[in-house]
């Protein structure tokens, strides 16, 4: 690989002239910087991006760290951060925890010492250590879940979506819901099971009906198998993640229970697959690009200030799409 005293002899500069011009440094005349990119180009130079980002204490990467990556709410939050870095001159590295604390630190520790210019976070719970990156002063911004820390973050009114959708089931003619959420150290899980339990308090006569499970298939199945194993079972779902929902309706239709008349279901994220099934899913839709796209304008402003500037908190509304899988349908 040529080095950059390559390009230098190449050029007939300076080593000093060559960095400058690489680092765009605009001291540097267009004659000479034309003779060094010209010489970078055919040598066919590439600049070492760690290397430069320990000498200039930055880079022009940021990293995005989320829960789960085959989870299509965070693949659209993904594509609202890229679109977003990119247009500012910033690439995008992607990592994912699998809800797995020990991950999430390694992570954490990775962008810390790689000197990301900043960072998008998805905290497993609401307690994850941060320190280390406030100490180093590294840009942070929390989206989805709450983080016990005095930094920008972008939420979702889980809480309101989960009330409204429980609201639903109810006024459909459903008896007895019961609600599927996540790990109880997530606060989205926590916030959509207390959404949830709100709705289902104004009805005096009915039982609070919930499993927490994790934000999985697998912990959908292992949901709806135990609440639909109870000797009175429910007669409807709230599902607090889609991912959760598949493994529900696996669950549901393994019983030979039809949904729409048997159970209704209704879960949280509008999943490409939600429209096309049968019956189609109601859903409570999250802005999950805005979620992502909000939070990196959020880290861009921070990098570009010149001034401190106090966290600021965005929090955005859902959206109840009513399909045919929550309304109740007469047996044929």
């Amino acid at each position: 690989m040529p080095k950059i005293i390559d390009v230098a002899l190449e050029a007939g500069v300076s080593i000093a002239t060559v960095s400058r011009v690489l680092n765009d440094n605009e001291k540097v005349s267009p004659e000479l910087a034309e003779r060094v990119r010209a010489a970078a180009l055919a040598l066919g130079y590439r600049p070492n991006g760690i290397a430069r980002s320990l000498r200039r204490r930055s880079s022009d990467v940021i990293a995005l760290i989320i829960n789960d990556v085959s989870n299509p709410f965070f693949t659209a939050i993904t594509r609202g951060v890229e679109d977003v870095a990119q247009r500012s001159g910033y690439s995008v590295l992607l990592c994912n925890t699998d809800e797995d604390p020990g991950k999430e630190a390694t992570y954490l520790r990775v962008a810390e010492q790689q000197q990301v210019a900043g960072i998008i976070l998805s905290p497993n719970t609401a307690t994850s250590d941060v320190s280390r990156l406030l100490d180093a002063k590294l840009p942070l911004v929390v989206i989805d879940r709450i983080l016990n820390e005095p930094v920008d973050s972008v939420m979702v009114h889980s809480f309101d979506g989960a009330e409204e959708a429980t609201l639903h089931l109810l006024a459909s003619g459903w008896k007895r819901p019961a609600c599927m959420t996540g790990p109880s150290g997530a606060s989205t899980a926590s916030e959509r099971l207390q959404g949830f339990l709100k709705a289902v308090r104004q009805h005096r006569d009915l039982d609070e009906l919930y499993e927490h499970a994790p934000f999985t298939q697998e912990g959908g199945v292992r949901a709806a198998a135990a609440l639909l194993g109870m000797p009175h079972p429910p007669d409807a779902l709230f599902v607090a993640n889609s991912q959760m929902a598949l493994g529900v309706l696996d669950e549901v239709r393994r019983r030979g229970l039809r949904v729409g008349q048997d159970v209704g279901i209704i879960t949280f994220d509008d999943a490409p697959w939600a429209p096309f099934i049968s019956p189609p899913m109601s859903v409570v839709a999250q802005p999950a690009y805005e979620v992502g796209r909000r939070a990196a304008e959020l880290l861009m402003e921070r990098l570009s200030s010149e001034n401190p500037l106090a966290p600021r908190a965005v929090t955005l509304s859902t959206t109840l799409i009513v399909r045919e899988s929550s309304k109740r349908l007469l047996a044929s």
